[in-house]
């Protein structure tokens, strides 16, 4: 029973201890900080699998709250419960609180700096950068057929086009797929909801343990 305390209390360290790094990449959002999760989470640790990061974004952008606190939350609660949930979220804002703090009293300090003006607009490009990998990594995983393009592709031409909230592209992307699941079981035909297991080769080469 000590040692099961004990490892259970390294597993919440460790918990705090890759989030509390893993906050400060925040700039931006939370969909900036999908790839340094992707590193810290997948490949380093290999607490999950690609494809479940996957799933752990989607229900984390359709969720209430921020992206990257809900994701730390479900990653947490996967890897040790409640309190595994508490310790990762706990982590990841801590540093943000901090930071956001200093910059508050910086910006008020030295607001009409172009210096800071000019290092903003870098931060800004940045940012930018980090989220379009962040949809890169998604887009490999989310979309593995015709099906999965085309609703990807709709989905974004109706948020630049149409005043809508994401709210209502996920309760949309929820529903369609559902009907074409529903529809290709009618006409017999096979009605994958991920990567085919060709797809899946190189993941089994890196994490066996899921494909056992």
């Amino acid at each position: 029973m000590q040692t099961n305390w004990k490892e259970r209390l390294h597993i919440l360290a460790q918990l705090f201890s890759v989030f509390v790094r893993i906050g400060p990449s925040t700039f931006g959002g939370g969909y900036a900080m999908m790839p340094v999760i992707e590193r810290e989470v997948v490949e380093k640790r290999k607490w999950i699998a690609e494809k479940d990061l996957a799933d752990i974004v989607s229900l984390a952008g359709s969720a209430p709250g921020g992206v990257g606190v809900n994701a730390a939350a479900f990653i947490g609660y996967r890897k040790a419960g409640i309190p595994g949930a508490a310790m990762a979220v706990v982590g990841v804002t801590l540093p943000t609180f901090i930071i956001v703090i200093v910059l508050s009293l910086f910006y008020l300090k030295f607001q009409d700096n172009p210096k800071l003006e000019a290092a903003l607009k870098g931060v800004h490009g940045a940012v930018v950068a980090l989220i379009v990998m962040a949809a890169y990594r998604m887009a490999k995983a989310a979309i593995f057929d015709k099906a999965t393009a085309v609703l990807a592709a709709l989905a974004v031409l109706t948020l630049l086009v149409f005043p809508v909230t994401p709210l209502i592209i996920v309760a949309a992307g929820i529903v369609m797929g559902i009907i074409l699941i529903r529809a290709k079981e009618k006409i017999g035909l096979k009605a994958d909801t991920e990567k085919t297991s060709s797809s899946h080769s190189d993941q089994e080469l890196m994490y066996p343990e899921y494909y056992i």
